[in-house]
């Protein structure tokens, strides 16, 4: 097949990994899949794409909001490029209307699916229904969203499926930790390195893990712990440490160039946001590194994690809670490899990209498929 992915996105965010991902996996699977991108986003997009393996990248305006003139000129691209393949996949608002309102210039339209990233509700507005008509399959990153489509009576049931994960899982598996690596960031022989992989912003729970560790630290249980990440909220996030005086502990070790050596050195891996609204990639790869997780109970973790089996739950926002989990997975190695091995086992069976990919490449089938509407 010949597929054409759009994505608008301006920066590297969960869409545009899902999207590069895919595009990466269905290559590997003998499609021909290009990877058309937002013009200007050359650093932070395309070159990160390029990183994950996509070779078939191009531009397209996309532009944010309505805008005549790059509007204009990308319908008119649309309308040259999609002859030229089978099937049609969107990410965001933007691109999915451009594929519609080209689909309408061509001879003979290509099935149009879009993923859903996010959780917002669409509104089932009569411009969203003339849209969702014209949309042949919807794909969501969790069941919620999933619900959401059903409820909102956008699509019918058997034309949206939710399609958690897409883990590189040869990029992201168990490797042997690198002891000045492991140093570096504050792991010690007495001192287990406990390691969280988030932006510094609000909703991702940074504060939590520092009341947390200011908690186990009352008990004298004194891990060393680890943010990687960059963000707005950095400074509040130092001084939320300070407050506690345990600057000793914390390590803000800002982006990383290679993360799966990062991940062999964590002896623990924290997902504790107060709330989630899309795929949260890392919980994956946490996963596919093999590494023990503990996550709070938001998003897509309750509908693909089990406690004790794949993770250690807990609720969002709730320090006490994730101070306990955390003694509790510290003091017992075996829980600990348990989990790290269930996590993996559970990716390599349903959450890699190659099972996403593979789900995918079913549905755009069936979308071709001599009668498919």
């Amino acid at each position: 097949m010949k597929i054409l992915q759009l994505m608008s996105c301006r920066g590297w965010s969960s869409d545009a990994y899902w999207a590069a991902r895919m595009t990466r996996e269905l290559s590997r699977r003998g499609h021909v899949v290009t990877l058309a991108c937002r013009a200007g986003t050359e650093a932070r997009v395309l070159d990160r794409a390029r990183r994950e393996g996509v070779e078939r990248l191009t531009t397209l305006s996309l532009a944010s909001g309505t805008r005549p003139l790059s509007d204009s000129g990308d319908l008119r691209r649309l309308r040259a490029l999609l002859p030229e393949v089978d099937v049609v996949h969107v990410h965001r608002g933007k691109e999915h209307w451009l594929a519609a309102m080209a689909n309408r210039l061509i001879a003979v339209p290509r099935p149009i699916v879009r993923t859903r990233h996010i959780a917002q509700s669409v509104r089932p507005h009569a411009a969203n229904r003339w849209l969702y008509r014209r949309t042949a399959f919807v794909v969501t990153v969790t069941d919620a969203i999933r619900q959401q489509y059903v409820a909102a009576g956008l699509v019918d049931p058997d034309r949206v499926a939710a399609l958690p994960g897409g883990a590189d899982t040869e990029r992201y598996h168990p490797l042997p930790r690198d002891p000045a690596l492991y140093a570096n960031l504050g792991g010690r022989a007495d001192r287990p390195l406990v390691g969280m992989i988030a932006g510094l912003r609000v909703m991702k729970g940074h504060e939590i893990v520092v009341q947390a560790a200011a908690r186990l630290a009352a008990r004298g249980v004194r891990p060393h712990f680890v943010f990687i990440g960059r963000g707005p909220m950095e400074r509040a996030v130092r001084d939320a440490i300070e407050r506690t005086g345990l600057g000793a502990q914390f390590t803000l070790a800002g982006f990383v160039d290679d993360l799966p050596a990062v991940l062999a050195t964590l002896d623990v891996v924290l997902y504790t946001p107060l709330d989630s609204d899309g795929m949260s990639r890392v919980i994956f790869e946490y996963l596919a590194a093999g590494r023990p997780l503990i996550a709070s109970r938001v998003g897509v973790v309750p509908e693909v994690l089990t406690d004790g089996e794949h993770a250690v739950l807990v609720p969002g926002g709730d320090g006490p809670a994730l101070a306990a989990a955390l003694e509790r997975l510290l003091a017992d190695p075996a829980l600990a490899t348990r989990v790290g091995q269930g996590g993996r086992r559970l990716v390599e069976s349903r959450y890699s990209g190659a099972r996403v990919a593979s789900a995918l490449e079913t549905r755009y089938a069936s979308l071709l498929a001599p009668g498919a509407a």
